[in-house]
C-alpha cells in the first residue's frame, strides 16, 4: 500500500516539531536535566578521591582523612542514587506523557482525514504508528537530552581533569576522537535506512495480522488457514530480513566504535608507561589516570549506544509526521452551518476520478426533488456508490458541482452537512459495545425513550427485549453475535434516531435472504417516508415504486425514468429486470 499523501505546505523542521512536545513539561524536563547534571558532576568524585589517596593520604598515613573521604564519597553516591531514581521515574513519566500527547494528536488527526487516505493505508500499518513508533519516540524523548547532557558534561569534565594530571597524555587520548567521528558518520546513514526498513516491515506484519484476525471466520469457512499462514510468514520473513540488515548495520556501527574506544586503553597503557619510565608522571597520577580514563570512555560509549535509540526514535517520529502531514478534511473558506436541510439534491456536470488513470463518473447531471425516492441501478463498478459518497462530501468532485437546497456543497460545513444525511450500507459496522450504545451512535444525546422508539420502528426492539440483558447486551466485535438481519435493523434504528432529512441506502438489503429482506424492507419503507432518499439497488423488485430510477453504467447515466417508463424503453433496465424475474421464477 502507498504511504500517506503529504501536503505540500511548508512545515516546521523536524527538530522544532519534536521539541514542541517538551513545552507542557518544562518543569519536569528542567529538573530532569538538573539531576542529570548533578549525576555527571558526582561521577568525577571517585577519580579525584582516588588520586588524592594514592598521592597524599596513603603515603602520609593520614587514615582519618581516608575514612572521611570514603564517607563523603558514600554520601555522594547516596545522593546519586536518589537523583538516578528521579531521572528514571519522572523522566520516563515525562516521556510517556509526551507519547500520550502524540498518540492523541495522531488519533485526532486520523479522525479528520478523508476517505481517500483510508483507501490507500491499511489499518494495521496505522496501528503500528500509533503503538510501536510512538514507544520509541517516548524513549528518545526521555533518554535523548539526558544522555547528551550527561555524556557531554562528562567528556568536558574528564578532559579538564585528565589535563590537570598530565596534559600531553590527555591530548594523545583525545586525538582518537576524530577516528570515532569518522566511523560514526560513515556507518550512521546506513544504520538509519536499515531501521526505517525495519519499521516498514513491522507495519506490514501488523497489517497482515489485522486482516487475518478480522477475517478468521472466512478463513475457517473456506479452510484456508494454510494460505493465511503463508501470507503471514511472507511478512514475517521480510521482517527477519529487515531486522537482519538493521542489526548488521548496528553491529558494524558498534564494533567499529568499540574498537576505537578499546584503542584508548592501549594508548593509555603504552604512552602512560613510557611517561612513567621517563619520570614525567608519578605512579599515583598514572594510576589515577588509568582509573579516570574510564570516565571519558564511559560517556563516549553511552553516546554510541544512544545512536541506536536515536535512529529508532527519529525514524519513528518521521513516520508519525508522515501521518500528521497528510492533508485533513477541512471546510471551504466561508462555509456556514446549516440547521435542517429540506433535501433537494442536484448534480451538475459532475466528474470524479480516484486518480488520473481511473475515471469513475463522467459529466453526470441529475436532480432529486425534496422527499422523493430516487434509485440507482446498473452493473457493479459503474459509479453508483461513488455518487452516494459525493453527497456527504466524503470525496471532492474532480469537476462540476453538487447542490443541496440550492446551496453548493462547498458552502456548507462538513459537520452540519453530514448531520443532515443518514446512511445505511450493505456492509454494516457495529462497535464492540452494547445494543443501546450502538443505537445511540445515531445521536449521542438521545434519551432511553428515544432509543427504544427507534428500535421499535426498526423492528429490533422485541428481539432486544428477549435477551437476558436487554439493551445492555454486548454484541461482540463488529456485531459477531448478531445475524445479518439483526445487524441491519440495528443500523436502521441508528438512522431513525438521527432522523436526517436525506437518506442514502447503499444496497442495504442485497446480502439478506428473501424473508429477512421483507422484514427489513418494512423498516426501510418507514424510514424513507418524508425523506429525500437515494437508493442503490441490486434487487430491482425493491425499487419498482421509486419516484425515479437511473441506470448508471461506466460512470454515466444511460437511462432515467419511472419503472414503467424504463420497461417501455426496452433498454438496459428492462434486460436487468427480465433477467431477475426469470431467475426468481426458476427459484
Amino acid at each position: 500500500m502507498s504511504e500517506p499523501v503529504v501536503t505540500q505546505a511548508k512545515k516546521p523542521g523536524l527538530l522544532k516539531r519534536f521539541l514542541a512536545y517538551y513545552k507542557p513539561h518544562k518543569t519536569v524536563f528542567t529538573m530532569d536535566m538538573a539531576a542529570s547534571l548533578l549525576v555527571s558532576i558526582i561521577g568525577i568524585a571517585y577519580p579525584i578521591v582516588t588520586r588524592t589517596m594514592l598521592n597524599d593520604l596513603i603515603p602520609n598515613r593520614n587514615y582519618r582523612m581516608v575514612v572521611i573521604f570514603g564517607l563523603t564519597l558514600l554520601c555522594l553516591y547516596f545522593c546519586k542514587m536518589m537523583l538516578n531514581f528521579f531521572i528514571q521515574y519522572y523522566g520516563h513519566i515525562m516521556g510517556v506523557r509526551m507519547q500520550a500527547q502524540m498518540r492523541s494528536d495522531m488519533f485526532n488527526h486520523l479522525e479528520k482525514l478523508p476517505y481517500s487516505f483510508y483507501d490507500n493505508n491499511e489499518t494495521g500499518r496505522l496501528m503500528s504508528r500509533l503503538t510501536n513508533d510512538l514507544m520509541d519516540i517516548s524513549e528518545l524523548a526521555h533518554h535523548g537530552p539526558e544522555n547528551i547532557i550527561i555524556s557531554s558534561i562528562s567528556i568536558v569534565t574528564s578532559f579538564v581533569y585528565l589535563s590537570t594530571i598530565n596534559l600531553p597524555l590527555t591530548l594523545i587520548i583525545f586525538a582518537c576522537i576524530p577516528f570515532l567521528i569518522v566511523i560514526s558518520m560513515t556507518l550512521r546513514k546506513k544504520m538509519r535506512q536499515a531501521f526505517m526498513d525495519s519499521r516498514k516491515s513491522i507495519a506490514k506484519i501488523n497489517a497482515s495480522l489485522e486482516s487475518s484476525i478480522s477475517g478468521i471466520r472466512v478463513t475457517k469457512a473456506f479452510t484456508n488457514a494454510d494460505k493465511e499462514r503463508e501470507k503471514f510468514e511472507e511478512g514475517n520473513t521480510a521482517f527477519v530480513n529487515a531486522r537482519r540488515a538493521a542489526y548488521k548495520a548496528m553491529g558494524q556501527f558498534h564494533s567499529g566504535n568499540t574498537f576505537v574506544t578499546d584503542i584508548f586503553n592501549v594508548v593509555v597503557l603504552i604512552a602512560g608507561g613510557l611517561f612513567l619510565y621517563n619520570g614525567t608522571i608519578r605512579f599515583g597520577d598514572y594510576s589515577a589516570f588509568i582509573v579516570s580514563v574510564n570516565m571519558f570512555i564511559a560517556p563516549v560509549m553511552t553516546l554510541i549506544g544512544f545512536m541506536e535509540q536515536y535512529q529508532n526514535g527519529v525514524t519513528g517520529f518521521e513516520r508519525f509526521l508522515e501521518v500528521m502531514d497528510a492533508e485533513p478534511e477541512h471546510d471551504a473558506e466561508g462555509a456556514h452551518d446549516v440547521d435542517r436541510l429540506d433535501g433537494r439534491i442536484e448534480f451538475r456536470n459532475v466528474t470524479y476520478s480516484y486518480d488520473e488513470s481511473k475515471g469513475v463518473l463522467d459529466n453526470v447531471s441529475l436532480t432529486i426533488e425534496k422527499g422523493k425516492k430516487f434509485a440507482l441501478v446498473g452493473p457493479s463498478g459503474g459509479g453508483k456508490t461513488t455518487l452516494c459518497h459525493l453527497i456527504p462530501h466524503f470525496y471532492d468532485v474532480t469537476d462540476g458541482q453538487i447542490f443541496i437546497d440550492g446551496q453548493e456543497l462547498h458552502t456548507l460545513t462538513l459537520k452540519s452537512l453530514r448531520r443532515n444525511i443518514g446512511i445505511v450500507q450493505q456492509d454494516i459496522y457495529l462497535f464492540n459495545a452494547s445494543m443501546r450504545d450502538n443505537i445511540l451512535y445515531g445521536r449521542l444525546d438521545a434519551t432511553d425513550e428515544e432509543v427504544i422508539e427507534a428500535a421499535k420502528r426498526a423492528n429490533i426492539h422485541d428481539y432486544i427485549m428477549s435477551l437476558p440483558e436487554g439493551y445492555d447486551t454486548q454484541i461482540g466485535e463488529r456485531g459477531v453475535r448478531l445475524s445479518g438481519g439483526q445487524k441491519q435493523r440495528l443500523s436502521i434504528a441508528r438512522v431513525f434516531l438521527k432522523n436526517p432529512p436525506i437518506l442514502i441506502l447503499d444496497e442495504a438489503t442485497s446480502a439478506l435472504d428473501n424473508t429477512t429482506e421483507i422484514l427489513i424492507q418494512q423498516a426501510l419503507d418507514d424510514l424513507c417516508h418524508g425523506r429525500t432518499t437515494l437508493v442503490v439497488a441490486h434487487r430491482l423488485s425493491t425499487i419498482k415504486n421509486a419516484d425515479e430510477i437511473a441506470v448508471v453504467a461506466e460512470g454515466k447515466i444511460t437511462e432515467q425514468g419511472t419503472h414503467d417508463e424504463l420497461i417501455a424503453l426496452g433498454g438496459t433496465y428492462k434486460e436487468l429486470y427480465d433477467m431477475q424475474y426469470r431467475a426468481n421464477k426458476i427459484a
